[in-house]
């Protein structure tokens, strides 16, 4: 099950129904089931606390993934910067939604297994990610 919160933003997701079943798809494209899911959508000083208190890193993100996956049915806490996402679609020159749908997906996969540590990390993900955003716009 997915659910989506919001923390100290004024943001308001859309398409809330359609994002549930394109990650359920990406989860069962990957031989995953979806477990439980929260996405909390923040600020950027919501982000950074979470990130100094938990994980003792003192800078912004634009996501954090709590992972409590077990087995093949993935579960975790999904905290997206709504700021850090607004700011980066800016500098990549995309539209705000499609740059969101990139971050919750990159959580995804990284409940899944994948990681973003080496250049070959990095290649692989960016290339799910194109792959599972592309299937959004079949839903």
């Amino acid at each position: 099950m997915v659910s989506f919160f919001f923390e100290n933003t004024a943001f308001k997701l859309k398409g809330k129904t359609r994002i549930k079943q394109w990650l359920r798809l990406v989860a069962e494209s990957e031989v995953y089931t979806l477990g439980n899911i929260s996405v909390i959508f923040c600020s950027d000083n919501y982000i950074l606390d979470i990130n100094q208190r938990y994980l003792q890193h003192d800078y912004f993100t634009d996501i954090i993934t709590f992972d409590y996956t077990e087995g093949t049915k993935i579960s975790g806490d999904l905290f997206v910067s709504v700021d850090s996402v607004k700011e980066n679609s800016v500098e990549y020159g995309v539209e705000f939604e499609d740059e969101l749908h990139r971050v919750i997906v990159h959580g995804i996969l990284h409940l899944i297994g994948y990681d973003d540590h080496t250049e070959e990390d990095i290649r692989v993900m960016r290339s799910k990610e194109d792959y599972y955003l592309s299937l959004l716009d079949l839903i």
